[in-house]
């Protein structure tokens, strides 16, 4: 990655699936020397089936190391609970209402967070952009029949490419 870097400009960068708190913390050291490079941080917690892909070493390391690093953070319902969760409330924080979620999180030190609604319950699914100043946007559509796989790293991917072009967080 240092050598990329060294060799070209990079306009953004998007994270996924790290995989270990060794490489949350490599991770982390390379965007601590490119502060004024926009993240993207999509958090994949969990496969697709269901699996456990973060143990909560890493969820304590993407707290402590990524999040304040984040310019927007864009994890679904599920994600967002697990990540804003505090000592002592696991269980309970299954239950936070997603707003809360999201000023958890940005008091952790994102500068947004685009809350996906794909895992909630719900006819419509809404996809809500939170800053410190509270909800910023909301942007809802009629939820299509069936399950869908990968829709949250589509649009992660997106909105770092359209970062990337210059447009600001609000409108990408």
């Amino acid at each position: 990655a240092r050598a990329v870097l060294e060799d070209m400009p990079v306009d953004v960068f998007k994270i996924g699936l790290l995989g270990s708190v060794e490489n949350i913390a490599v991770v982390a050291a390379i965007l601590a020397d490119y502060p004024d490079v926009p993240v993207v941080f999509d958090p994949v917690l969990a496969s697709g089936r269901g699996d456990e892909l973060s143990d909560e070493d890493m969820l304590s390391a993407f707290q402590e190391l990524l999040l304040p690093q984040t310019t927007i953070l864009t994890p679904n319902s599920i994600e967002a609970r697990r990540l804003a969760a505090e000592d002592g409330d696991e269980e309970s924080s299954l239950e936070l209402p997603l707003d809360e979620c999201a000023r958890r999180l940005i008091a952790m030190g994102c500068e947004y967070v685009l809350l996906t609604g794909t895992h909630e319950n719900t006819p419509q699914v809404f996809n809500d952009l939170y800053c410190a100043d509270g909800l910023v946007r909301r942007d809802s559509w009629e939820r299509l029949n069936g399950s869908y796989h990968g829709s949250g790293c589509t649009l992660a991917s997106a909105l770092a490419a359209s970062l990337a072009h210059g447009l600001p967080v609000e409108e990408a």
